[in-house]
């Protein structure tokens, strides 16, 4: 038996309502609330929260030693080409661009969240 259940997942960042809306073009959904705490609900699937962070330094991917990502999300995709160009297109940043080889690309979003595009 569960203990709890997930809520949200919630990403800290400079500016919550533009990141949520980076998030919304790549994903989809509905983007909800102003100021310090910004929601996105996901057509279904878990909702993601931004969350004003003063100071917010950006994790460094790959890097063991400091600032390490801490966390990634995974986002499936039929095509990845297509979808790298649209991640690209809204701001985000390639960090594997070297590498075409595998079945995932990863990038950073905006705030320097690193993401990956899985191929399904």
């Amino acid at each position: 038996m569960a203990l709890a259940e997930l809520g949200v997942v919630v990403l800290d960042c400079p500016d919550p309502r533009a990141l949520a809306g980076f998030y919304a073009e790549v994903l989809g959904g509905t983007v909800e609330g102003e100021g310090d705490w910004v929601d996105l609900k996901v057509p279904g699937g878990p909702a993601l929260a931004f969350q004003r962070a003063e100071g917010h330094t950006p994790p460094e991917w790959p890097r063991a030693d400091r600032n390490s990502q801490q966390f990634h999300l995974d986002l499936t995709v039929e095509d990845l080409d297509a979808a790298e160009r649209g991640v690209l297109a809204l701001g985000a940043k390639p960090l594997d661009a070297d590498d075409r080889s595998r079945t995932f690309r990863v990038y950073a979003d905006p705030a320097g969240h690193p993401f990956c595009l899985c191929a399904c």
